[in-house]
């Protein structure tokens, strides 16, 4: 071998030793970076279970204000007379109207950013005023009984202390809305004791699979506030379940697929023909207040439609209900959850949703051992969660993030295949037609107020 190549093979290897050395350790800059987001994406999961939590605490002060009880929002609608069930979410509807049209009066007022417009657009830039003006007039909305899921604002808040923590470390723009997802995705696991659902949740809704850096971090999250909300609550499911329910047969799961396809895309229906109607109506105070006499006037009749339905789906899930009980239920909360969102009240559709869909499948199962001699449809709850999850497939238009949802909350993990089943029907049945879910579309980008839907 002459001696030039000889002098020259060692230097070769050095560079290549030191080529791959820069390759796979990573630089200062980079390790900086990497501890800056994860503390980052630890602090947003915290944040977000405080928030959650902090939320909760808050709309037990305002129930108490309005009907000097705490607790289930049904409960305290018994025991008010009818015609107070009728004037108190009346009045805190117009109130929470208020509040909102003094912040888009207010001078220099900026429009509304929500959370999953925000990161379908790569931005973790919300609107700090509007979103303050929000969570007062939800935390009204709902302390008053409006048939309006809390969750919506509560995720709506976790993201908006996730970007403001994104706006005050050394990131980069990628990284600070990545910070924005984590926000989001922490505030659905804490406030439904989900933190699978979390991640699916942004990653099918908010980004459209789109988003391999984002996952990590959203991990650490969830797995943060998780963590903290099992300290702060128990870590007990949302809804307990006593025992283990029986496996429905996949003919029933698959017949219960199509009627509850059917009524998701009934309260998608409804639910846009109510928005185009009350937005006829005049100023929001007006607006908001219909909504929520409508839902005191059928509170009146039925006290079980107050609240977002949590208290009462806990209640049938644990012990069952009379049929007929179940039936008024269904169509009570319905069209006060259509009356209430389609009014404007800041909230979500997510756990009325979730209500409307087991209230269906229990009245289905039940109705169904009635009329059909000899069928052996098994434990009506068992369809009822079935129907948990297919609505909400329906109505979201995220059947993987509906099916583990369910799961993580109610822990019937042997109802997984009919509940696979019931959901891909209800999905593709829903999907069929051009009504637009409440979540809008997370491909192209259209989003009909994210904050508002969960």
């Amino acid at each position: 071998m002459p001696e030039k190549l000889k002098e020259r093979e060692p230097a070769a290897h050095a560079n290549r030793f030191v080529a791959a050395e820069r390759r796979f350790v990573p630089s200062p800059a980079t390790l900086q970076r990497t501890v800056a987001l994860w503390g980052a994406a630890l602090l947003a999961g915290c944040l977000g279970a405080v928030s959650i939590y902090g939320f909760r605490l808050l709309i037990t002060g305002v129930e108490w204000l309005f009907t000097r009880r705490t607790g289930s929002f049904p409960d305290a609608a018994e025991h008010l007379q009818p015609w107070v069930r009728v004037v108190v979410p009346t009045i805190g509807a117009v109130l929470a109207g208020a509040v909102l049209q003094l912040e888009r009066r207010s001078p220099g007022a900026k429009p509304h950013i929500d959370y999953i417009d925000a990161a379908r657009a790569r931005s973790a830039t919300l609107n700090d005023r509007s979103t303050a003006a929000r969570t007062v007039s939800s935390l009204i909305s709902v302390g008053s009984g409006s048939s309006i899921g809390r969750e919506g604002s509560m995720v709506q808040l976790s993201a908006w202390l996730a970007a403001l923590i994104a706006r005050f470390l050394p990131l980069e723009v990628a990284e600070r809305n990545a910070i924005l997802v984590c926000g989001i995705a922490s505030g659905l696991a804490s406030a439904y004791h989900a933190p699978i659902a979390g991640v699916i949740f942004v990653l099918e809704l908010a980004l459209g699979f789109f988003a391999r850096h984002t996952i990590a971090p959203v991990l650490v999250a969830c797995v943060a506030a998780s963590a903290l909300t099992h300290h702060l609550v128990g870590a007990q499911p949302l809804y307990v379940v006593p025992g283990t329910l029986g496996e429905p047969a996949l003919g029933v799961a698959l017949a219960g697929g199509v009627l509850f396809g059917l009524l998701g895309l009934l309260q998608l229906a409804l639910l846009e023909h109510a928005r185009g109607w009350f937005r006829l109506l005049g100023p929001l105070w007006l607006r908001l207040g219909i909504g929520g006499l409508a839902v005191g006037l059928i509170s009146a009749i039925t006290p079980g439609v107050w609240g977002n339905g949590y208290s009462v789906l806990a209640e049938l899930l644990g012990h069952g209900e009379i049929l007929s009980i179940v039936a008024a239920l269904l169509v009570g909360k319905l069209i006060a959850t259509i009356a209430s969102a389609g009014s404007g009240t800041v909230g979500g559709v997510f756990t009325p949703t979730l209500f409307v869909g087991a209230t269906s499948g229990f009245l289905a199962a039940g109705l169904g051992e009635h009329f059909l001699a000899g069928a052996a449809l098994g434990d009506p709850r068992a369809l009822a969660v079935i129907g948990m999850g297919a609505v909400l497939a329906a109505v979201t238009h995220a059947p993987l993030m509906s099916i583990v949802m369910v799961l993580e909350m109610t822990q019937q993990f042997q109802l997984v295949v009919p509940l696979i089943l019931a959901s891909a029907v209800a999905y593709v049945i829903s999907t069929r037609f051009s009504v637009k879910p409440v979540y809008g579309n997370p491909i192209e980008g259209e989003a009909d107020s994210g904050g508002s839907a969960s």
